[in-house]
């Protein structure tokens, strides 16, 4: 595969609080997503450089866009975030790769900035346990 550019994104889905999954990549303007690994310092008094040995998997993403009410579209997907307590999909697709992970998604800001844009961000982190792992 050549190298990409993040154009063209064919998936950005993610559950509503009934495990509906909604598409919004129309609504998404960027996002960022991270797959770190914790890892150990296991170095020994005998050493004079760092050891360490890797831990768990993780997964966090940050998304932004621009506010759309519409049915199954970003609000009507994040609306539920302050009442509800359940865990979403949030499946990525861009150029033939894929990633889903189970989710806790933690806030719901909306933002009217001074010019009049009504825009939001929605924070997620990895819920169930199981390793992110690219398709």
């Amino acid at each position: 595969m050549a190298k990409s550019s993040g154009l063209g994104w064919t998936t950005l889905s993610v559950d509503n609080a009934s495990a509906t999954p909604n598409d919004i990549r129309n609504d998404c303007t960027d996002l960022q997503f991270a797959t770190p690994r914790a890892v150990q310092d296991v170095t020994g008094i005998d050493k004079s450089a760092m050891e360490r040995i890797l831990l768990l998997a993780d997964f966090s993403i940050d998304m932004k866009g621009v506010f759309n009410p519409a049915a199954n579209k970003s609000h009507d997907t994040f609306k539920t975030i302050p009442s509800t307590s359940v865990q979403r999909t949030v499946s990525l697709g861009v150029n033939g790769v894929s990633l889903a992970n189970e989710c806790l998604l933690t806030d719901y800001q909306v933002q009217r900035s001074n010019s009049g844009e009504l825009t939001w961000s929605v924070p997620g982190v990895l819920s169930d346990g199981t390793v992110p792992v690219w398709a």
